[in-house]
């Protein structure tokens, strides 16, 4: 591997590293096919990369299922190829939608759940109640507004989509 897709490789790996999304390793296989011209083959990623070909493949996988990479056909070639991924508004929506989304109205959903035991409770902790309202009210403002932001962020997908590239 050459000296600039060694840093860049390198570079997105330690970033991935830190993603809570990816592992480093998947980092650098997505680093090294954005940067070739042509699909790749398992066996030659696990060459670059140093790694053995189980590790790629297992690692590739996750790559697949988050669409930062598909596998291609490749014509006279039995072999799997691999390529990267290069429409980033739509690897962002997905990554927004099945990650954070999902995340973030699991939180709605128990701040609702949360609101209905504390409407229902009798006893000592009533007094509590208007202060434990105002906390989950406060929460729920927060991630509705979030869950907003992310809406708006898929719909300038949608319209930057159709753009040429």
């Amino acid at each position: 591997m050459d000296r600039s897709t060694a840093i860049f490789v390198d570079g997105l790996g330690a970033a991935a590293a830190t993603s809570g999304i990816l592992n480093q390793l998947q980092g650098r296989i997505f680093a090294l096919l954005y940067l070739q011209p042509r699909p790749i083959a398992l066996e030659d990623i696990a060459a670059e990369l140093e790694q053995s070909k189980s590790n790629v493949s297992v690692n590739i996988r996750g790559l697949v299922e988050w669409h930062l990479v598909r596998r291609t056909r490749v014509a006279g070639s039995r072999k799997d190829h691999y390529e990267a991924a290069t429409d980033f508004w739509r690897v962002m929506q997905e990554i927004m939608e099945r990650r954070f989304r999902w995340n973030l109205r699991q939180v709605l959903a128990a701040a609702a759940e949360t609101a209905r035991a504390v409407g229902e409770e009798r006893g000592p902790r009533r007094t509590e109640r208007a202060f434990i309202e105002r906390r989950l009210e406060a929460l729920r403002a927060f991630f509705a507004a979030v869950d907003a932001g992310i809406g708006a962020f898929a719909q300038v997908i949608r319209i930057n989509s159709g753009r040429k590239r």
